[in-house]
This record gives structure tokens, C-alpha cells and sequence, in this order.
């Protein structure tokens, strides 16, 4: 009896192999947090890499929205998507050869445009408000005839102005300047270096017709920092939970352990 007894009371050895409470289920959790994060973190990039195409601009025609060497990154769209007030990328052998040139697209088929009306520029009578040009930069234009863009065309401008060579460049040439929008690549949506964000829609051509929608590129950089939020918070809690531990065993009675 007494020796039973004795064996039920004695204190186990130490207490060493006592894991902390719901260890167990935090390095599940933890395990699982980090899983999704690299789900969520590699499926940003990968989508991003579907969907847009970097670019940098050699030359200023597109200041001081774009400058020269910024980094943008270009939506994959169809040229059928194009509204007016996008910067499109585009290739067109009769402009420039092999390279993509970066510009606004100001009117698109069946519109008339023409410069200047009271210093701005007139599209299908209407007088545009342009807030992205640099103060001045329309006095610097030779004013050109009124153009017809012919069906399936558009007619694109420079922010720059003064010598950019855009439509108002290839007047003589047999559409007008304009350029097929099949030859549009893709759409610009932001500044990725510096980083100056998301391109603002122009809303001086909303009276003309619907504008484009910004791309998806806001889902995408959120998902990218939700998973390494998740990748670092779930590989950080071993760790965590190893110094917390430790803290607890040096913080305890001796007559507890």
C-alpha cells in the first residue's frame, strides 16, 4: 500500500519532454500558413508575368508622365480594347522599325481630331482637358488640319509635344498618321521604377465614350504581399514559440518544474 502510494505522488523527472500547450496544433497551423503563402506568393508573380509585359521608354515624348528610362509594366491587351486616353505600346514598321514605341491615343476610328481650339485639343468638336501635360506644351504644337481617323485606326500623341514624333509626325502618310490598332501589344498601367503606381485614367475624353478599366495589377501586388506575410509569420512561429518556452522555463518556480 504504501509503496503505491509513493509511486503515485513521486513528481515526474524534470518535466523536460512536456511540449507547451497546442504546440502541436500552432506548427500545424503554421505549416499551413506558409503553404498558402507560397501559393498566394508564386501565384501573384505568375500571373503577373501572364498578364504584363515590362517596358522601359528611351526617350521623353511621354513627359512628365512617363520619362525617359522609367520602367513601366504594359498590360497584354487586345487592340480592340483600346479606349482613347490609353498609353498604349505598339509596333509599327512605317514609324519606327523593330522597336515598340509608348504613346496616348487621343481619337480612335471614325473620330475627327484636330489642334489647337483655344489651346487645346479638339476631338469630334469637343475641346479636351489634359492634366497630364506639362504647363504649356500645346503653345509648343503646330497646329494640324483635321484629321478623319479612318476605321480601325488610331491617332496617337506624345504628352511631350513639342518634337515627339507621333501622329502629328506622319501626316502625309496614307492613313492619316494613324496606326492599325492591331498593332497594339499592350496597355500601360503603371510605373513599376520609380515607383510611381497605377497611370491615372484621363477623364478629359469620358464625355467621348467609356474609358478603359485599370488592369489587375492591384489584386496581383496584394496577393504577393498577403503570401509573404503568411510565408514569414508561419516560418517565424518555431522560433517564436522555441524563446517563449525557453522564457517560461527560466521565469518558473523551481518547485514547479
Amino acid at each position: 500500500m504504501g509503496g503505491e502510494s509513493a509511486t503515485r505522488t513521486a513528481p515526474r523527472s524534470g518535466g523536460a519532454g512536456k511540449a507547451p500547450v497546442g504546440s502541436r496544433t500552432g506548427q500545424r497551423l503554421s505549416g499551413l500558413a506558409v503553404a498558402l503563402g507560397l501559393v498566394l506568393f508564386l501565384g501573384g508573380f505568375g500571373w503577373g508575368a501572364v498578364v504584363y509585359l515590362p517596358y522601359t521608354v528611351p526617350t521623353s515624348s511621354m513627359a512628365p508622365t512617363i520619362k525617359m528610362g522609367d520602367r513601366v509594366l504594359a498590360q497584354r491587351v487586345d487592340g480592340s480594347e483600346i479606349r482613347r486616353g490609353d498609353v498604349v505600346v505598339f509596333k509599327d514598321k512605317t514609324w519606327v522599325t523593330g522597336s515598340s514605341v509608348v504613346k496616348r491615343v487621343v481619337a480612335v476610328g471614325g473620330d475627327t481630331v484636330s489642334c489647337c481650339t483655344k489651346g487645346k485639343l479638339t476631338v469630334n468638336g469637343k475641346q479636351i482637358d489634359e492634366p497630364y501635360l506639362a504647363a504649356g506644351s500645346l503653345a509648343e504644337i503646330t497646329d494640324f488640319p483635321t484629321v478623319k481617323v479612318p476605321t480601325g485606326r488610331l491617332f496617337l500623341l506624345g504628352d511631350e509635344r513639342r518634337g515627339s514624333l507621333d501622329s502629328t509626325a506622319h501626316l502625309t502618310d496614307a492613313a492619316s498618321g494613324t496606326v492599325a490598332r492591331s498593332a497594339v501589344t499592350a496597355r500601360v498601367d503603371a510605373i513599376a521604377w520609380p515607383m510611381n503606381g497605377m497611370l491615372e485614367r484621363p477623364t478629359g475624353f469620358k464625355a467621348l465614350g467609356g474609358l478603359s478599366q485599370p488592369g489587375p495589377l492591384p489584386t496581383m501586388v496584394a496577393l504577393v504581399i498577403a503570401g509573404a506575410v503568411l510565408v514569414l509569420g508561419g516560418a517565424a512561429y518555431g522560433p517564436v514559440a522555441k524563446l517563449a518556452g525557453r522564457s517560461r522555463a527560466r521565469t518558473e518556480p523551481a518547485g514547479a518544474r
